[in-house]
């Protein structure tokens, strides 16, 4: 099955029945519409049976009429511009409850983040960076909010971190000039893909750098580069991509490398205290 389900409609549209061919050019035409509708009601819009529209999803090759919708969602996730999601949010949301739906779909993306992600790979990530030399964390546009929360721990835990958050694939290639097989390079992007950041992967593919990537699916373009693929949801139809499992992730991360560096950390930690202390960096509170 072709990841894009668009060419694959257009690819198989000769050979499909009417009904089937209704079905096929609506998607085409309406993709973002089509992607929120009910089998039945999609066969209602093109006067077709909800049976027809079961059948069209296994001749496409999906495993039933939910797996072809998800399809058709990630696609608008990566080709819609950020105005044309918004628009489609609007579509299926209510402001009354916006902030009620928010969060639930943000837990129920968590929930699925937990099935998704491997146990093996994140174990594998972070005894990369616990190996390295020097680590890369490479986030830009939205995952660049990412990128600076988990460089600015990772600050406390090792030695050497090195933080990249342009979106210029030339700047972030000059930043990893001194990178070498002994590093690792931590690289995050959501849909729409970061440019710059797949370039950035493969590159240090190629100097046999190791590479973990924070991506949403094993689809996605950072996944070719990758050593560690950590895949976790973001798929929020708006303006934004939901950071919340990613960011989960990334707290993951640092607790686990915190832990196994525990006497380091706690070292570094004592020392920052006495200087925010010193210099009155952290108001006195008192409860």
């Amino acid at each position: 099955m072709s990841p894009d389900i668009l060419s694959e409609i257009q690819r198989k549209l000769p050979s499909l029945s009417r009904g089937q061919k209704r079905i096929a050019q609506y998607i085409l035409d309406t993709y973002d519409k089509a992607a929120f509708m009910t089998a039945l009601a999609l066969g209602k819009t093109v006067q077709v049976s909800e049976s027809t529209v079961v059948r069209f999803a296994s001749e496409l090759g999906y495993n039933g009429y939910p797996e072809m919708q998800k399809a058709l969602q990630e696609i608008v996730l990566t080709r819609l511009t950020n105005v044309q999601r918004m628009e489609v949010g609007e579509r299926h949301s209510s402001e009354r409850n916006l902030l009620t739906q928010t969060l639930c779909e943000d837990a129920e993306r968590l929930r699925q983040s937990r099935d998704l992600i491997s146990t093996e790979a994140f174990d594998g990530a972070v005894q990369e960076m616990l190996r390295a030399k020097r680590i890369y964390v490479l986030g830009v546009r939205s995952s660049s909010a990412l990128a600076i929360f988990l460089d600015y721990y990772l600050h406390y835990i090792f030695d050497d971190v090195q933080l990249i958050t342009s979106d210029s694939a030339t700047i972030a290639l000059e930043q990893l000039v001194r990178l070498t097989s002994r590093d690792v390079l931590i690289a995050i992007s959501y849909p729409r893909y970061s440019t710059a950041v797949v370039q950035a992967m493969g590159y240090a593919k190629k100097l046999g750098a190791k590479t973990i990537a924070l991506t949403d699916c094993d689809t996605s373009p950072l996944a070719d580069y990758a050593d560690y693929l950590l895949t976790t949801k973001s798929d929020m139809i708006s303006l934004v991509n939901s950071l919340v499992a990613p960011l989960s992730v990334i707290n993951a991360l640092i607790v686990s490398a915190a832990t196994h560096r525990k006497k380091e950390t706690t070292e570094t930690l004592d020392k920052l205290e006495d200087i925010w202390d010193a210099y009155h960096v952290y108001e006195n509170y008192e409860y």
